[in-house]
């Protein structure tokens, strides 16, 4: 699998250096980035940047591109004794999908559970996801429904994303939830809202009601957490 860009290269090797295979770079480095890279296992590789730019195709990969080992997808075992974690249905934009791969890290989501997906671009969302996918586990689950019963079954009480639903400023949450985002389009499906504990929304002004749902879910987790 290959990553390429400055910032998802180089977290992926000085955070999680057992990952790389060889790293391939086309720019100068200072000498503290160089040693500190030089200190670890894998090979790291001077080359031009047309090498580079034809093994990325036409991806903006700023001089650095990494060969990394696959990344590991989980089931829903691993889900059962977390505490928040964040579910997306309908939401295929590997972009969108990275962006909030990035946000669950940064804020405290534990797993993030992707359904309805057979094939993930798994090095598409290491990149967008600037690394976070290297520290976040990522579930893939086919039926959403069948996917509520289970976190149900977990403990987890569950929330999701609604124009209908309570402003989320007002919403003291357990500390073991689940939300559920759906795709910019459609939203969630009536059957997955009657499902869930509550629906939530993200009050807006100037009589004005749409966010990227990776903005959209960060603001939500960021006023879920109880230790904010």
């Amino acid at each position: 699998m290959l990553i390429y860009g400055k910032q998802p290269v180089l977290y992926a090797a000085l955070h999680h250096p057992e990952c790389i295979e060889v790293l391939y770079v086309a720019k100068e480095l200072d000498k503290k980035l160089y040693n500190r890279l030089m200190n670890h296992t894998f090979t790291v590789q001077r080359t031009k940047p047309e090498h580079i730019q034809s093994l990325c195709k036409s991806g903006n990969h700023q001089g650095f591109l990494a060969q990394i080992k696959p990344i590991e997808l989980y089931d829903m075992t691993l889900v059962k004794p977390l505490e928040r974690v964040v579910v997306l249905s309908g939401v295929t934009d590997m972009g969108n999908i990275g962006a909030i791969v990035r946000s669950c890290f940064a804020l405290g989501v534990e797993a993030l559970i992707v359904c309805g997906i057979k094939n993930l671009q798994l090095d598409h969302l290491a990149r967008t996801s600037s690394g976070a996918l290297l520290d976040l586990p990522l579930v893939t689950y086919e039926n959403v429904l069948d996917c509520a019963n289970i976190l149900r079954q977990f403990g987890f009480s569950l929330y999701g994303a609604a124009t209908e639903g309570e402003d989320i400023r007002h919403l003291k949450t357990p500390s073991k939830w689940a939300l559920f985002m759906g795709s910019e389009g459609e939203g969630l499906a009536p059957k997955l809202l009657n499902k869930l504990d509550k629906s939530v929304k993200i009050s807006m002004s100037h009589d004005f009601d749409s966010l990227n749902v990776s903005v959209a879910t960060a603001i939500l987790i960021d006023r879920m957490r109880n230790d904010a």
